[in-house]
């Protein structure tokens, strides 16, 4: 998404309810603006569906997309920030209803985790003046970019002691680790909502892929298509053991011998 930031900080000594003039309700929450592509709009649901499959036994954290987030008066009154493409915040309560991220109601939280889905466009605003907020002023633990489009572009930081993003080394698949949620991120190539593309997916800590629920009911229902497999072949093995023993029975009888006696 093509993004203008602004290069605010905020005053050490005000606090966040103190920066922020405008009442919450006369925020919007949607820009009314479409993602990048068709590709992008799919890539930013299957995270979001990914770490609700992860996370579905927790209800503290919250994933959201394409989300405006809110954390400065002079921001809120430009109303020119839209939101990461993909970003969770761990410790905050997920049960509760958010058209927008609003950092003084989240007592000052920001996300732990974020990832950009670039394109030509925004490359280098994700890769620098977002890069540099996130870094600077959100503090975000872990940030990551990628063009669904293009397999090579996955690239990613974390924020180290010295609040200053390190990147992050890719092991030999070429995944990244994001410490936050304990995961693996690369890619994966498949068909996903009918799109074939090198997509972006979560895998855990042994480099399982995390399945989406759709493909978790597809796994299901092969297991089940198997299991009826397996039982149509045991009723058939059994019917030809009956039609032996049936044989071998008349076969008894035509030559004077009572089955049932030996």
């Amino acid at each position: 998404m093509s993004v203008q930031l602004l290069r605010e900080e905020q005053p050490q000594n005000s606090t966040i309810e103190e920066e922020i003039q405008l009442p919450p309700t006369d925020l919007p929450y949607d820009d009314g603006e479409p993602l990048e592509s068709n590709r992008h709009r799919i890539a930013m649901n299957v995270l979001i569906d990914s770490i609700h499959q992860v996370y579905q036994e927790r209800e503290d954290y919250f994933a959201g997309g394409n989300m405006f987030i809110y954390y400065s008066s002079e921001q809120v009154r430009n109303r020119d920030f839209r939101g990461p493409d993909f970003f969770v915040v761990l410790n905050v309560d997920g049960t509760l209803e958010r058209r927008s991220w609003m950092v003084w109601e989240e007592r000052g939280r920001y996300p732990d985790v974020i990832v950009e889905l670039m394109s030509a466009s925004t490359a280098s605003e994700d890769t620098g003046n977002k890069k540099r907020i996130y870094e600077q002023t959100f503090r975000t633990q872990d940030y990551f970019v990628y063009d669904p489009f293009d397999r090579e572009s996955l690239q990613g930081w974390h924020l180290e002691r010295n609040q200053r993003y390190e990147a992050i080394a890719p092991d030999e698949r070429g995944w990244l680790w994001c410490e936050s949620l304990g995961l693996w991120l690369g890619t994966w190539d498949g068909t996903l909502t009918r799109e074939n593309a090198p997509w972006l997916r979560f895998y855990d800590r042994d480099g399982n892929l995390v399945l989406l629920p759709a493909e978790i009911a597809q796994q299901e229902r092969e297991i089940a298509q198997q299991e009826r497999e397996i039982a149509q072949q045991e009723r058939e093995i059994a019917q030809q053991e009956r039609e032996r023993a049936d044989r071998l029975a008349r076969l008894l009888q035509e030559n004077g011998i009572d089955p049932d006696r030996m």
